[in-house]
């Protein structure tokens, strides 16, 4: 008498520091404060933790500025806790799930490749509250990650962010809006 075969059921394994964790970005934004002025940043990250869909990402991103009458540096580092294919929430009705339609709208024939993502930011900037001292920095995110390869996808990305933000002795909140782009290892 043969036995039935028994399927085992693939659960999510926490990892810490994945294999592929390194990413790197180029950031487009428009400040409020500090100054006014579209600039160009550069960020790197890497992956600290994933569960599943949610993974945890450390980024540190620079920002500098140099014109005759002012130069500015800022660093910041942050959290940026993600939840990966969030739009996969709205799988239903059945026949013609809703997150389908959303994922075809919005991504074509890569559809099936896209990964899109929901995230939030939490940190600290320097210059922030004075010259000397850190201030704090939060937000939210959304984008999509198209995986190219094994081990390279191509991340794009739309960052709201406030910051505090020490800017010619005068210190103030700036809110940012960020245009990542990116590559991921």
């Amino acid at each position: 008498m043969a036995l039935p075969s028994h399927a085992l059921a693939a659960e999510s394994i926490p990892e810490f520091f994945p294999i592929h964790p390194l990413n790197f970005d180029v950031s487009f934004n428009q400040r409020t404060f500090a100054p006014q002025t579209r600039v160009i940043a550069a960020q790197a990250g890497l992956t600290a933790f994933r569960y599943g869909n949610i993974e945890v990402r450390t980024v540190y991103q620079y920002y500098s500025q140099h014109t005759p009458t002012f130069t500015t540096d800022q660093n910041s580092l942050y959290l940026n806790p993600r939840w990966n294919n969030f739009i996969d929430i709205l799988d239903f009705p059945k026949d013609y799930p809703i997150n389908r339609m959303i994922r075809h709208v919005l991504f074509g024939p890569l559809e099936d490749r896209a990964v899109p993502y929901l995230g939030a930011l939490v940190g600290g900037t320097i210059p922030g509250r004075d010259a000397n001292s850190p201030g704090y920095l939060y937000g939210g995110q959304v984008g999509v990650r198209f995986p190219v390869a094994r081990g390279f996808s191509v991340d794009m990305g739309l960052q709201y962010i406030r910051l505090e933000i020490d800017f010619k002795g005068k210190s103030d909140l700036s809110e940012q809006w960020l245009f990542t782009t990116g590559v991921r290892f």
